[in-house]
This record gives C-alpha cells, structure tokens and sequence, in this order.
C-alpha cells in the first residue's frame, strides 16, 4: 500500500434524503444532492466520490453518493417505527454500532444513576434514520461527514475521540497488502458503514474496485464480530478499529484516523440525558479510559461542535 495513515476528519455528511429513483445522476444533481457548488463535486472525485465515465461526463449512482457522504441510502419499505408523540422525549438510546471507547462512556454513565442511557446496535445510516425518527437519543456518527441536519432539524455532535481503524489478521500474522484481500477471506462491514467509507477509499487510491475486493467477502454487523470473526479462524483478515484488533490480541495497520461523535437534535442539548452525557465525557474517568486504548484520543471529549453547512 502506498502512502501513509490518512487523518479524516470527513468531508460533511449530506443532509438526509427523501426516497429518489435509481437512475444515474449528473454532475449538476449530485452538487444539488449534497448541497455544494458543482465545482467541488470534482474535487469530492479526487476524495473517492464514485463515479463512472460516460463518453466525456461523470454518471453518479445516487445510493453510492448517499453512503460515501455518510447519508443514509434509500431502504426497502419496512414499517415505520412509531415516533413519539408532539413535545415528547426521545427513548434514553444510543443507536451506534458499539465501540470500545463508546461502551466505556455507558458504563460510566450507569455508575453515574438514573438517567439511564442504553445500546442499540447499528451502522451510521441506520443511526440517523432512527434519530430523524426520533426513536433514539443520538447516533454515532464519524467517517466521510458529519450530517448537520436530520428531517430538517439541526444537529449538534458531542465530540469523543479520534481513533485508528484499519486491517486486522491473525496474532503474529503481517497485515496483508490491500491488493491480496480479494485472494483472502475477508471479514467486513456493510456498505452503509462508516468504517467502510476509509476502506474503499484506500481501495480506490490504490486502483482496486471495492466491489471486487468484497465479492466474496462475508459482512458482519460490528467490529467485535469482525475480530471475532478473525481470532477465530473464520476470517484472513478484518475491518475494524485498532481498539477492538488489540483486544483480541490481533496484528493490525491502520488506514485512517477518524474522528467520533454522538449527534444530537440541537433542540435536545438541554435535555438532562444529554447534558449527563457531556459531563461524564469531559470527565477524567472517561479520559483517561478511552485515551488508554491503543489508536485512541480522548482530547477534547465532551465538547459541543457544530458542523458547517
């Protein structure tokens, strides 16, 4: 693999989408999908935006646009999940996919008392579709963007940490070149995945086709099911974060820093859950726990930021 660790902070989620039609989209569209001038869709190009080259012209998939931005993509029609009613207070949930770091800071919250905030497992698009819906709390959210708006409402992102994420193989096994995973069993996430965003990008800087290289590839529903996956012998190699790699003892090289955050509805940063959050993250206990985890940087934990639009 050529070059270094990229540190990626993201470039901003686009704001979430209504359904559309599945026919490709031009430049112009795709500048309107993501609400940038059409100038920088170029620029987004050398980032890793997918395309393809029709004649002279770039045609964009609008579902790879939607997940590369960290927007969730369109879903096929499933029941709604009830909202809460006008004026009432999201369930005490965090829809995330369970990081190490991330269940560090539930723990301590759970020592804190009432209120109680739980888990739910799930990747980023999913996340913030349950936000909108205002079935949960606040969503994780890191890789490729940071969504400002969900269902038209603004959010705010309690910063937790930055963290390494990459390759994972077996204990005392190198980490294979990103141009032998297509060979090997590769254990990986889904394409709605954040951690999937820092993957296909190095695959394509490298001139490899990510739908190639995850063919054959099994996708699982965590990182610590992808180390598992790995430890266990099921797998070659894994795509996870270098704090669950090294829990299991697994060789690892990273691919990128990122960046990590819970999203919030603006409207809730006074709620007292919220505000119990923060504090328990600006705390040293929560410091100096998430900092002690290899690949991971606890500074600035707790702050309130706001993403440009």
């Amino acid at each position: 693999m050529t070059g270094g660790v990229a540190r990626v902070d993201g470039e901003r989620g686009a704001r979430y989408a209504a359904r559309m039609t599945d026919r490709m989209l031009t430049t112009d569209e795709v500048a309107e999908l993501l609400r940038v001038h059409p100038k920088h869709v170029y620029r987004l190009l050398k980032k890793g935006l997918p395309a393809r080259r029709v004649g002279s012209e770039w045609r964009f998939d609008r579902v790879e646009v939607l997940r590369w931005s960290g927007a969730p993509a369109p879903e096929p029609e499933r029941a709604p999940v009830a909202a809460p009613a006008s004026g009432a207070s999201a369930p005490s949930v965090i829809a995330a996919n369970g990081d190490v770091a991330l269940l560090t800071l539930l723990r301590l919250l759970a020592e804190r008392g009432p209120p109680l905030v739980g888990l739910v497992q799930t990747d980023m698009a999913r996340g913030l579709a349950l936000l909108e819906e205002g079935a949960v709390l606040a969503t994780g959210a890191h890789a490729g963007g940071f969504p400002t708006h969900a269902g038209g409402e603004r959010l705010a992102r309690v910063h937790l940490f930055r963290r390494e994420v990459g390759i994972a193989s077996a204990a005392g096994k190198p980490v294979p070149e990103l141009a032998a995973l297509a060979k090997l069993r590769l254990a990986s996430r889904p394409g709605s995945a954040g951690i999937r965003w820092h993957l296909d990008a190095a695959l394509r800087a490298e001139k490899l086709k990510p739908e190639a290289v995850h063919r054959k590839a099994v996708l699982l529903e965590s990182h610590a099911d992808v180390v598992a996956a790995v430890a266990a012998g099921r797998a070659d190699v894994g795509l996870a974060s270098r704090g669950w790699a090294e829990r299991l003892g697994l060789s690892f090289r990273a691919l990128a820093v990122e960046a990590y955050g819970l999203l919030v509805k603006a409207r809730d940063l006074g709620d007292a859950r919220v505000v119990r959050l923060c504090e328990v993250a600006q705390g040293a206990a929560f410091r100096e726990a998430a900092g002690a985890i290899p690949g991971y940087d606890a500074a600035g934990s707790g702050e309130i930021r706001y993403d440009a639009e």
